[in-house]
């Protein structure tokens, strides 16, 4: 791992992005596209790829073909914007050793980490066949992004640097530029993102929707066909650009599949982009794979499916827990199982609401020396055997060894199981009253009960809570765990209602100093552990936090956005981190974590080993599938 970290340190934030390589051999023509060709319904190879593709370096023992039908299943019909997840077709993206390179740009400069220079590849076109030139750029910035009926917040918060937008300029068909009086050091990691900031879109489609370039009574026309609840310009407009949500056949795309099923359905194709920019080293255009078909079904039948053999790629939906019965279905549908790891900072992490409504526990809540007896009194070495037989890493909710940042002290303080130690901070609190049944009263006399909510999505958690329920009645507190919807349980914690909550831990385990350290301040009301001060950072609503420590993350997160060089974004996570181990605003458990990927013995150029993870690796995202092939069993190569 450590080449992998030079790398990423090292690559992160270059000057500059070139794409792989400055020159691309003879581009070949699919042959899934060759009869259109011939017909005459499709331009030549040479004439659809950009003058200067996106040449990728990848090395395969065997000679890949192209050519076949990859299976997917998924649990819900918006599992659709997956495709863009895993596609991992981007402005500027991350390769395999998590370094930042151009990918749908030819290259990109940054000046004084504020100054930004996109160059566009000559030639590049859009699913449609219509160049995809700075006209896109434009269009979506001065007539969608700050569009009041479009866009009633302006443009994505991202875009905004201390209250300020940058200054848009278009410099030519292929180069725009956004300047802002301050750095963003942001701009390049959401353009990277699993779900990517778009800050172009197909002009010469969506103009048609558009009260400003649409002809007015066709217009009207399009709005009264359209099957939308405003009937109104903006709301149809809205209604065809879902570049993410990827469930407009319609809209043209950069992506290295299309989808062309329309929603509602219970199975979804994307087809081949035959203006895909990317190529081999041979010359053959990308993505191997023709055809993606996307099955809905029940998440909690996705693992049976699997194992019957009705998915060649599978992660999503997996869990550990599943493995037992994947592996015996190898021998009868021809995949293979293998273990990933997650990298989240904690695989499952419980979150004290320091913003509770109850006076007596939101007092309580915000005592470090309460959530450090909280952390001390739950045995991880437990639940590392009993429910993940002792291979993931136990530990608080931090970064992951993978991470350039990771120091072991971070994993470990606070996070040994010792419940002497767990009682005698209880104690030293003042909370040494306890009823017939040993739990310990609160302050005002009530039983220390914690009510956990959970999504109830996963037994895993209840697996978890049980045994934490155990080890926490050694030290006289009693939880208890109640499920709810996912918007239900969102709703409880943001209000305050909720006292405790349980999710996943830190969402990017593997960060880099220049890496945004927002994720271990209180910057977003999505964080469980203090929604209310998130909010009071997004909006200004609600009482800003009073605590000495995490008004000192505030500041911290403030001086990495205007740091200057890498020692101070190095210093600014250091601190961060160090105060996060030392408070233990959230209680971890185990990380790393190991993910089952079911892969059809036919899929080729799938790593054997990799990190499952949203951030920044967008699961298979960094992985490439566009590199993805399929051979048929016995030959090296064909269809599937």
């Amino acid at each position: 791992m450590n080449g992998l970290r030079l790398l990423f340190i090292a690559g992160l934030f270059s000057l500059s992005g070139l794409s792989a390589a400055n020159t691309a051999p003879s581009p070949i023509e699919p042959p899934y596209l060759a009869q259109q060709v011939a017909q005459g319904d499709l331009l030549a190879v040479n004439q659809r790829m950009p003058a200067l593709p996106y040449v990728d370096q990848g090395q395969t023992k065997d000679q890949p073909i192209s050519g076949g039908t990859l299976q997917l299943l998924m649990g819900k019909s918006k599992d659709t914007r997956h495709m863009v997840v895993y596609g991992y077709a981007r402005l500027v993206g991350f390769n395999q050793a998590l370094k930042l390179e151009a990918d749908l740009l030819e290259s990109y400069e940054v000046k004084e980490g504020r100054i930004f220079t996109l160059k566009l590849r000559q030639g590049h076109r859009w699913s449609d066949g219509h160049l995809f030139s700075s006209e896109d750029f434009r269009y979506y910035w001065q007539n969608v992004a700050n569009n009041q009926e479009l866009a009633s917040f302006g443009p994505p918060k991202v875009m905004k640097v201390d209250g300020q937008f940058p200054e848009f300029e278009v410099l030519g068909p292929l180069r725009v530029r956004y300047t802002w009086a301050k750095p963003n050091p942001d701009f390049l990691l959401a353009l990277a993102g699993p779900r990517p900031l778009y800050i172009y879109r197909p002009a010469h489609y969506l103009k048609q929707f558009h009260k400003d370039f649409a002809n007015p009574n066709e217009l009207q026309q399009r709005i009264d066909q359209a099957k939308i609840k405003r009937k109104s310009w903006y709301a149809l407009h809205q209604s065809k650009d879902h570049p993410y949500k990827f469930n407009n056949p319609d809209l043209p795309t950069l992506q290295p599949w299309m989808i062309t099923t329309y929603p509602p359905s219970e199975r979804f194709v994307f087809k081949r982009n035959p203006y895909y920019h990317r190529m081999d080293l041979l010359g053959n255009q990308l993505p191997y794979i023709d055809e993606v078909v996307m099955t809905i079904s029940s998440s909690k039948l996705v693992p049976a499916k699997t194992g019957a053999g009705e998915s060649d790629l599978q992660g999503r939906y997996l869990r550990l827990d599943n493995y037992t019965f994947l592996k015996e279905g190898e021998p009868r549908n021809n995949y293979s199982v293998r273990l990933w790891r997650t990298s989240r900072g904690a695989r499952v992490a419980l979150y004290p609401n320091l913003n509770a409504n109850d006076p007596v526990w939101r007092k309580l809540f915000q005592t470090a020396d309460f959530r450090r007896a909280l952390s001390l009194s739950i045995n991880r070495h437990e639940i590392n055997q009993v429910i993940y037989f002792g291979l993931a890493l136990a530990g608080a909710d931090t970064l992951i060894p993978e991470s350039p940042l990771y120091r072991p002290e971070y994993r470990q303080k606070w996070a040994q199981f010792d419940i002497d130690k767990a009682n005698k901070l209880l104690d030293q609190l003042g909370l040494k009253q306890r009823d017939s049944l040993g739990v310990r009263l609160l302050p005002d006399g009530r039983p220390m009960e914690i009510i956990v909510q959970t999504a109830g999505e996963s037994t895993e958690e209840t697996d978890v809570l049980e045994l934490i329920h155990d080890s926490w009645m050694q030290a006289g507190i009693k939880l208890h765990s109640k499920p709810s919807e996912r918007e239900v349980f969102r709703n409880r914690v943001f209000s305050g209602e909720a006292l405790m909550s349980i999710w996943t831990g830190l969402p990017n385990g593997i960060a880099s100093a220049d890496m945004n350290p927002a994720q271990l301040a209180p910057t977003s009301q999505q964080q469980l552990q203090w929604p209310k001060w998130g909010k009071h950072y997004e909006t200004g609503q609600e009482e800003p936090p009073e605590l000495p420590a995490v008004k000192r993350l505030l500041e911290l997160n403030q001086q990495w956005q205007h740091a200057t060089n890498m020692e101070q974004r190095h210093q600014a996570w250091r601190e961060m981190l160090e105060i996060r181990a030392d408070q233990v605003f959230t209680l971890g458990t185990v990380a790393k974590v190991l993910q089952p990927i079911v892969v059809n013995k036919n899929l080729m150029n799938i790593p054997e080993q990799g990190l499952w993870n949203w951030q920044p690796n967008a699961y298979f995202g960094v992985y490439r599938p566009d590199r993805f092939w399929l051979r048929s069993e016995g030959k090296p190569g064909g269809d599937h």
